[in-house]
């Protein structure tokens, strides 16, 4: 056999069993590398693209809370301020009602015409017993522009806001409608002073009698309510930069006429008048989470934004709200409290609606500034986390420092608590807010 046949014959040989099998142990090697390289790439895009959409939208709820909580308990231009007195327990409250809507109807009526009102006259709430409904005029009570509800997984503190049933605001629960459990709530109100008539004298006026309102004629202008928005039963407000007086009136094509109330309706006393729809422009803003699914059985909380009692929901991914109230004391140092102790106080400056004394709730009119938290979620499971990442803290898990897991047993309420899966990215968020309008 020649040089030349020898080689062809080698050549035809090919690869030996061993280097075949050489070629495909590297051949995996390279592939696991590839695909390890490719899952390690994969799960890290997932934490940060969710950690971004925490982010984002945790700075978005903050900001929609914030906007709201800093308008509670807001008056058409009525600015003028009332003289502090110290109270039992050291806090600082105003011992006047200035920038308090006098209501001239029974306290029956004007309650109808509010929206998430879980406090009837007469009832008791928190361990306390309001005052029976009004039979005369009266200053509308501070807890009626702010309150709030502290919740455990298990019970709400001063009164559950579901109760009475019907109120709107849905129980707690873990299932998909339901309010989530451990989870505080709050219920603010204030005049939307964009909107009502301008009583200019000119287009929209007001009739005397003496130094009583007999009739007020409304001509709306660019920008100003259609008289069609007014429904036969609604209230009306009469405000000015000094006061304002909720009544009732019977409509007649563009004239409003005060009907039979506790008393007459009063002349303004301050500058640019301005009638109100009270219905339609005092607004009740209730803020709550609720369960949601993301339609791949995961389950979250959105925050639901209830307007008029009209929900909507806000945004999705939050877990835990919690409010702490700001009330400040004779030495001009601010102090935290829970809903259960603003609730609680019963003895305040200048108690207008009780004979007896006591004012039930009338510490909600001190709150000057309110702490807010809350705890977002990325709203899907990424089961890849190890365990570090998992930790979080949260301020209001009193009996937890650090970071912590979410099973941690010493939390106020662990997310399996609530019907959530444990294996999210969680993240706090906080602010503290000044209400502009302190000064009830």
């Amino acid at each position: 056999m020649t040089i030349a046949n020898a080689r062809a014959t080698r050549g035809d040989r090919g690869f030996t069993l061993v280097e075949l099998m050489v070629a495909m142990a590297l051949g995996v090697i390279v592939a696991g590398g590839i695909v390890s390289a490719f899952l390690a790439t994969s799960t890290s895009s997932l934490v940060q693209t969710q950690l971004a959409k925490l982010q984002e939208e945790g700075r978005f709820a903050m900001t929609a809370l914030t906007t709201d909580l800093r308008m509670t308990n807001a008056q058409y231009c009525s600015n003028v301020g009332g003289q502090s007195s110290n109270l039992s327990n050291g806090v600082m409250s105003l011992d006047r009602y200035l920038r308090a809507p006098t209501v001239l109807v029974s306290g029956a009526v004007f309650q109808t015409a509010l929206n998430d009102n879980t406090t009837a006259w007469g009832t008791t709430s928190g361990g306390n017993t309001y005052p029976a409904s009004p039979l005369v005029a009266f200053t509308m009570p501070s807890f009626v522009s702010l309150r709030g509800y502290d919740c455990t997984v298990s019970a709400c503190t001063p009164v559950d806001p579901a109760d009475p049933k019907g109120v709107g605001i849905p129980q707690q629960g873990t299932t998909v409608g339901n309010r989530v459990a451990g989870s505080s709530v709050l219920t603010l109100r204030y005049l939307d002073g964009a909107r009502g008539w301008v009583l200019d004298g000119i287009n929209s006026s007001i009739t005397l009698s003496g130094n009583t309102v007999a009739s007020l004629t409304v001509v709306p202008q660019a920008g100003e309510p259609a008289l069609t928005n007014f429904t036969k039963g609604d209230l009306m407000m009469l405000a000015d930069c000094n006061s304002s007086q909720v009544f009732s009136a019977t409509a007649s094509a563009s004239t409003f006429t005060p009907a039979s109330n506790y008393s007459a309706v009063a002349r303004p006393s301050g500058v640019t008048p301005k009638l109100f729809d009270f219905n339609r422009d005092f607004q009740t803003v209730s803020y709550y989470l609720q369960v949601v699914d993301d339609n791949n059985g995961h389950k979250t909380g959105a925050l639901i934004r209830r307007v008029n009692g009209v929900s909507g929901e806000v945004v999705r991914g939050i877990e835990r709200l919690d409010f702490l109230y700001g009330v400040m004391d004779a030495a001009g140092n601010t102090s935290y409290r829970t809903a259960a102790d603003i609730d609680s106080a019963t003895v305040c400056p200048s108690s207008t609606v009780s004979v007896t004394g006591t004012d039930p709730g009338c510490l909600w009119r001190s709150v000057k500034s309110i702490e807010v938290h809350i705890l977002m979620d990325g709203q899907v499971p990424l089961f890849t986390l190890a365990a570090p990442e998992l930790q979080y803290q949260y301020y209001p898990d009193t009996g937890v420092v650090g970071l912590s897991a979410p099973d941690n047993t010493s939390r106020a309420v662990m997310p399996s608590q609530q019907g959530f899966d444990n294996h999210m990215l969680r993240r706090e968020f906080t602010a503290v807010v000044s209400i502009r309008n302190y000064n009830p």
